[in-house]
Protein backbone atom coordinates (compact mmCIF):
# COMPACT_ATOMS: atom_id res chain seq x y z
CA UNK A 1 0.00 0.00 0.00
CA UNK A 2 2.76 2.64 0.65
CA UNK A 3 4.54 1.58 -2.63
CA UNK A 4 1.21 2.72 -4.21
CA UNK A 5 1.17 5.77 -2.21
CA UNK A 6 4.47 6.85 -3.16
CA UNK A 7 4.10 5.90 -6.91
CA UNK A 8 0.57 8.19 -6.65
CA UNK A 9 2.58 10.87 -4.84
CA UNK A 10 5.37 10.93 -7.69
CA UNK A 11 2.83 11.04 -10.46
CA UNK A 12 1.24 13.90 -8.82
CA UNK A 13 4.20 15.48 -8.82
CA UNK A 14 5.21 15.24 -12.42
CA UNK A 15 1.59 16.15 -13.18
CA UNK A 16 2.19 19.32 -11.66
CA UNK A 17 5.41 20.01 -13.08
CA UNK A 18 4.42 19.14 -16.67
CA UNK A 19 1.71 21.80 -15.76
CA UNK A 20 4.50 24.69 -15.57
CA UNK A 21 4.32 24.16 -19.30
CA UNK A 22 6.31 27.39 -20.66
CA UNK A 23 6.49 29.18 -17.51
CA UNK A 24 9.38 29.73 -15.39
CA UNK A 25 9.61 30.50 -11.70
CA UNK A 26 10.28 34.17 -12.06
CA UNK A 27 7.19 34.33 -14.00
CA UNK A 28 8.79 34.55 -17.80
CA UNK A 29 6.74 32.99 -20.47
CA UNK A 30 9.37 32.82 -23.41
CA UNK A 31 6.80 30.92 -25.63
CA UNK A 32 8.35 28.46 -28.23
CA UNK A 33 11.58 30.78 -28.03
CA UNK A 34 15.11 28.96 -27.75
CA UNK A 35 17.11 31.67 -28.27
CA UNK A 36 17.68 35.65 -27.83
CA UNK A 37 20.04 38.34 -28.82
CA UNK A 38 21.20 41.39 -26.82
CA UNK A 39 22.49 43.95 -29.27
CA UNK A 40 24.77 46.71 -28.01
CA UNK A 41 22.94 49.48 -26.79
CA UNK A 42 25.01 52.67 -27.69
CA UNK A 43 25.15 56.01 -25.68
CA UNK A 44 23.17 58.73 -27.38
CA UNK A 45 22.95 60.38 -24.27
CA UNK A 46 24.30 64.29 -24.08
CA UNK A 47 27.05 63.33 -20.94
CA UNK A 48 28.75 60.10 -22.02
CA UNK A 49 30.09 58.15 -19.32
CA UNK A 50 32.85 55.95 -21.05
CA UNK A 51 31.90 52.12 -21.16
CA UNK A 52 27.92 52.06 -19.99
CA UNK A 53 26.81 51.05 -23.15
CA UNK A 54 28.69 47.09 -22.72
CA UNK A 55 27.76 46.88 -19.23
CA UNK A 56 23.93 47.67 -19.91
CA UNK A 57 24.10 45.19 -22.57
CA UNK A 58 26.16 42.70 -20.27
CA UNK A 59 23.74 43.19 -17.72
CA UNK A 60 20.41 42.85 -20.20
CA UNK A 61 22.01 39.85 -20.84
CA UNK A 62 22.74 38.07 -18.17
CA UNK A 63 19.63 39.25 -17.00
CA UNK A 64 17.88 36.68 -19.30
CA UNK A 65 20.40 34.39 -19.05
CA UNK A 66 19.77 33.92 -15.15
CA UNK A 67 16.00 34.12 -15.29
CA UNK A 68 15.05 31.61 -18.14
CA UNK A 69 16.52 28.61 -20.31
CA UNK A 70 16.70 30.72 -23.20
CA UNK A 71 20.43 30.40 -25.31
CA UNK A 72 22.04 33.46 -25.66
CA UNK A 73 23.16 34.18 -29.59
CA UNK A 74 25.25 37.06 -31.88
CA UNK A 75 22.31 36.80 -34.73
CA UNK A 76 18.94 35.30 -35.43
CA UNK A 77 18.10 34.93 -32.21
CA UNK A 78 13.48 34.51 -31.56
CA UNK A 79 13.88 37.08 -28.94
CA UNK A 80 15.73 40.49 -30.19
CA UNK A 81 16.82 42.87 -27.81
CA UNK A 82 17.97 46.38 -28.74
CA UNK A 83 18.55 50.21 -28.56
CA UNK A 84 20.15 53.14 -26.95
CA UNK A 85 21.18 54.88 -23.64
CA UNK A 86 19.11 57.99 -24.20
CA UNK A 87 19.69 59.92 -20.64
CA UNK A 88 22.87 59.76 -18.46
CA UNK A 89 22.23 62.75 -16.06
CA UNK A 90 23.40 64.57 -12.11
CA UNK A 91 20.70 66.69 -10.92
CA UNK A 92 20.78 68.24 -6.92
CA UNK A 93 17.89 67.05 -5.09
CA UNK A 94 18.24 68.68 -2.00
CA UNK A 95 19.21 71.47 -0.96
CA UNK A 96 21.10 72.78 2.91
CA UNK A 97 20.67 76.00 4.90
CA UNK A 98 23.07 76.98 2.98
CA UNK A 99 21.95 76.82 -0.49
CA UNK A 100 24.48 73.92 -1.71
CA UNK A 101 23.59 70.77 -2.87
CA UNK A 102 22.79 67.99 -0.22
CA UNK A 103 21.81 65.70 -2.17
CA UNK A 104 22.76 64.56 -6.08
CA UNK A 105 20.86 62.11 -7.79
CA UNK A 106 22.00 60.64 -11.18
CA UNK A 107 19.23 59.76 -13.75
CA UNK A 108 19.75 56.88 -16.76
CA UNK A 109 16.83 56.31 -19.16
CA UNK A 110 17.20 53.53 -22.10
CA UNK A 111 15.27 52.71 -24.80
CA UNK A 112 14.26 49.93 -25.76
CA UNK A 113 13.14 47.90 -29.02
CA UNK A 114 12.06 44.57 -28.45
CA UNK A 115 11.27 42.12 -31.31
CA UNK A 116 10.02 38.79 -30.85
CA UNK A 117 10.10 36.89 -34.12
CA UNK A 118 8.10 33.77 -33.03
CA UNK A 119 5.20 36.83 -31.98
CA UNK A 120 5.48 40.08 -33.39
CA UNK A 121 2.26 40.92 -31.50
CA UNK A 122 4.71 41.37 -28.40
CA UNK A 123 7.07 43.54 -30.13
CA UNK A 124 7.56 46.79 -28.51
CA UNK A 125 9.35 50.22 -28.16
CA UNK A 126 9.72 51.43 -25.13
CA UNK A 127 11.40 53.92 -22.49
CA UNK A 128 12.92 52.74 -18.64
CA UNK A 129 14.63 55.22 -16.23
CA UNK A 130 16.04 54.79 -13.03
CA UNK A 131 17.96 56.89 -10.63
CA UNK A 132 20.48 56.33 -7.68
CA UNK A 133 20.45 59.21 -5.05
CA UNK A 134 24.31 59.90 -3.27
CA UNK A 135 25.15 62.37 -0.99
CA UNK A 136 26.41 65.63 -2.66
CA UNK A 137 29.99 65.65 -1.09
CA UNK A 138 30.99 62.26 -2.66
CA UNK A 139 32.67 62.06 -6.38
CA UNK A 140 30.58 59.88 -8.32
CA UNK A 141 33.80 58.27 -9.51
CA UNK A 142 35.24 54.64 -8.63
CA UNK A 143 32.81 52.26 -5.91
CA UNK A 144 30.39 55.15 -5.67
CA UNK A 145 30.10 54.89 -9.59
CA UNK A 146 30.02 51.31 -9.71
CA UNK A 147 27.43 51.16 -6.88
CA UNK A 148 25.54 53.63 -8.64
CA UNK A 149 25.62 51.62 -11.98
CA UNK A 150 24.90 47.95 -10.45
CA UNK A 151 21.97 49.35 -8.52
CA UNK A 152 20.84 51.49 -11.90
CA UNK A 153 20.70 48.47 -14.19
CA UNK A 154 19.50 45.90 -12.24
CA UNK A 155 16.20 47.53 -12.01
CA UNK A 156 16.59 48.53 -15.33
CA UNK A 157 17.01 45.70 -16.61
CA UNK A 158 14.38 44.04 -14.31
CA UNK A 159 11.53 46.57 -15.70
CA UNK A 160 12.91 45.69 -19.61
CA UNK A 161 12.57 41.96 -18.64
CA UNK A 162 8.82 42.60 -17.12
CA UNK A 163 7.93 44.09 -19.84
CA UNK A 164 9.36 41.85 -22.76
CA UNK A 165 8.57 38.05 -20.73
CA UNK A 166 5.55 38.70 -18.16
CA UNK A 167 2.72 39.44 -17.98
CA UNK A 168 3.21 42.18 -15.03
Amino acid sequence: MQKFLKLCLVGASLLTLQACGIYSFTGADTGDAESFQVNLFQNTASLVEPGIERSFTNALQDRIQNQTSLSLTNTGGDLVYEGEITQYYIAPMTATSSNTAAENRLTIAVNVRFYNNLDPEKDFEKQFSFYWDYPANQQLVGSTLDTALDEIFLRLTQDVFNASLTNW
